[in-house]
């Protein structure tokens, strides 16, 4: 066991092939009534019970002697090792098989982990510093493998070998990738970041390096300091799949091949938008979450949920911060960040759910139901990251407004950061709407009150004119109609069934059936495959189609399978909903609300 660290593991890709990590921990100085064991339940940012332990296939103690000693599983993710007048080591083996930002994942191109899955704590000493050996696995396929986390050491940087931490806390919050990947550095504000691309790409990495840079510089101009002294972004890079999870010095990403921008392409594409968005949103989270915290978190209890009505506040601000800072720093123009503004509006004026729960319920219920959605999710909650984010924008424009541009929701930012943030100080949802409060210098209880407790709509519209913006509806064109642009003009108004589709080999599978629309109001459930509209084969292409060869109000027969019964419906077709947002920069309004908008978007 290394010096002066009473708590020491080591970790080793043991077998690629099998997905499988062996790790060893040693402590120095167990519990004299027996060591008690055990692993996280969830993965701070990550609001769902996922019982990592589950993962852990076999388990085996033995004291300084080499003696083996007996383990008593307590619960599905603790043990208790029997007396042990010495050392205490245990040797178990993860397995390694979740492609995510959340978990491990092992195979032979790369490895990765979270240390809420492999690092087993050992209670009563979760205060100890504690070291870890890192090792790569064996073989010559290997020995182009580097490491890359920002967990403490003395190696060298991306080099194999000895590492530590604080506590168990810090021991859990730096995630390991390991692997033959591409490197970026790059520094804002003078403060060393990297970035790790795993994973086949054709990535301009110059580009990427150089807008990385402009975001980090303006979230950390915000907050007036870097809370790290170096950051690091891990990215995995495949062919389908989006992720991020916040730690505090790193965060993990998944992201499209495609959305990765290409050499001599200086255009921003959508999906590159998306991406820096997501760097954007889990680099701020840097400041609010990992360091502002809701008093529950401090400190984190991994064994179990962790409820907080506050999630609207870090989840939702972090979801305003990660778009607006893009416009902020140059890297997109004021009109499509107003798309992805446009877009936000229209998913959540589009849910039902907006209209059954508030978004300190959808806070304190994320556990069970925003991370466990289902079939009739759309109709039943409403998301404190949209609906949060919009909070956010009401309460920027409204300090804004009625301080003459004189505050903004930075300043809350900043007061948050030097007053809970800094001290390591959770902070209640009271603590939290009075600071709100103070910082605007006026009362704000009612637009509070609206916006968190009730399910009544945010004034936006009101609030956007006041920054020379006009907020305007339209009907959805098509399924895939995400809103923030006005669309394509058409002689006949969309129709709909009020259902979203997916693809099926039969034909159209209906993923989610809206509260009021035709295909509820028929009988048509979630799950149902039409096959048919009108005797005419229906598949996810063709069924907009075939619905706009009908008029609104007009019944139209609908076959579909409900598990293997086919069964037919009589469908009184509808206009689409008046739900999709797009905004538009107002040119006429007057200078001083013109100025009011440059203020807002190049903060």
């Amino acid at each position: 066991m290394p010096q002066n660290y009473p708590v020491h593991y080591r970790i080793t890709p043991s077998k690629p092939e099998a997905h499988l990590f062996s790790v060893s921990l040693s402590v120095e100085q167990p519990a004299a009534e027996g060591q008690v064991l055990s692993l996280p339940a969830w993965i701070p940012g990550s609001y769902m019970i996922r019982d990592f332990a589950k993962n852990i296939v076999t388990i085996e103690a033995i004291d300084g002697n080499g003696n083996p000693l007996s383990l008593e599983k307590l619960d599905k993710q603790t043990w208790r090792c029997e007396l042990c007048n010495g050392p205490l080591t245990i040797h178990y083996s993860v397995y390694a098989w979740d492609l995510s930002v959340r978990s491990a994942h092992l195979d032979s191109s790369h490895g990765y982990f979270n240390g809420t899955s492999v690092f087993l704590r050992v209670h009563g000493q979760d205060e100890q510093p504690c070291s870890v050996e890192i090792l790569p696995p064996e073989g010559s396929r290997y020995s182009d493998w580097r490491i890359a986390t920002t967990m403490p050491t003395s190696e060298a940087p991306y080099h194999f070998g000895s590492f530590h931490a604080a506590d168990y806390d810090e021991l859990i919050d730096h995630p390991v990738e390991m692997g033959d990947f591409t490197l970026l550095e790059f520094e804002a504000k003078g403060i060393p970041h990297a970035m790790v691309l795993t994973g086949k790409h054709y990535t301009d990495t110059e580009r990427l390096a150089r807008d990385l840079t402009r975001i980090c510089e303006y979230h950390i101009d915000l907050f007036g300091e870097a809370p790290f002294e170096r950051y690091l972004f891990q990215t995995m890079v495949v062919g389908n799949g989006y992720g991020g999870l916040e730690h505090r010095s790193s965060t993990s990403l998944m992201c499209n091949r495609a959305d990765l921008p290409l050499a001599g392409d200086e255009t921003v594409s959508e999906g590159y938008r998306n991406f820096l968005g997501l760097c954007s949103h889990e680099y701020f989270h840097s400041w609010n979450v990992k360091r502002i915290k809701p008093d529950v978190f401090v400190p984190y209890d991994l064994s179990q949920e962790s409820h907080t009505p506050l999630l609207w506040a870090f989840e939702g601000f972090t979801s305003y911060y990660d778009d607006i800072s893009l416009v902020r720093c140059g890297l997109i123009e004021a009109e499509s960040y107003l798309e992805l503004l446009g877009q936000t509006i229209t998913r959540v004026y589009r849910g039902k759910g907006r209209r059954k729960q508030s978004l300190t319920e959808s806070s304190f219920d994320t556990w069970t139901k925003f991370y466990k959605q289902d079939e009739n999710a759309p109709n039943a909650i409403v998301s404190y990251y949209t609906k949060g984010s919009l909070v956010a924008l009401a309460l920027d424009l409204t300090l804004r407004s009625q301080s003459g541009g004189e505050r903004s929701l930075d300043d809350v930012m900043r007061r948050l950061w030097q007053e809970y943030g800094k001290p390591h100080t959770g902070i209640s949802p009271l603590q939290m709407e009075q600071l709100i409060s103070e910082t605007a210098g006026f009362d704000l209880s009612e637009l509070l009150h609206t916006a968190l407790y009730t399910t009544e709509d945010l004034p936006l519209e009101q609030l956007l004119k006041k920054m020379a913006v006009s907020l305007k509806w339209r009907r959805a064109t098509s399924n895939n109609d995400k809103g923030g642009t006005a669309g394509k003009a058409s002689s006949r108004e969309p129709l709909a069934l009020g259902v979203r589709y997916g693809s099926d080999p039969l034909g159209a599978k209906l993923l989610n059936v809206f509260d009021g629309g035709a295909a509820q109001n028929a009988g048509l459930s979630a799950g149902d495959i039409i096959v048919a509209v009108d005797g005419i084969r229906a598949t996810q292409e063709n069924i907009e189609t075939l619905l706009a060869y009908h008029r609104n109000g007009e019944f139209v027969e609908v076959h579909a399978f409900r598990r293997d019964e086919l069964k037919r419906f009589k469908v009184a077709i509808q206009e689409a909903p008046e739900d999709t947002c797009y905004l538009l920069l107002d040119d006429e309004a007057d200078t001083t609300t013109i100025a009011m908008r440059q203020r807002w978007l190049a903060a």
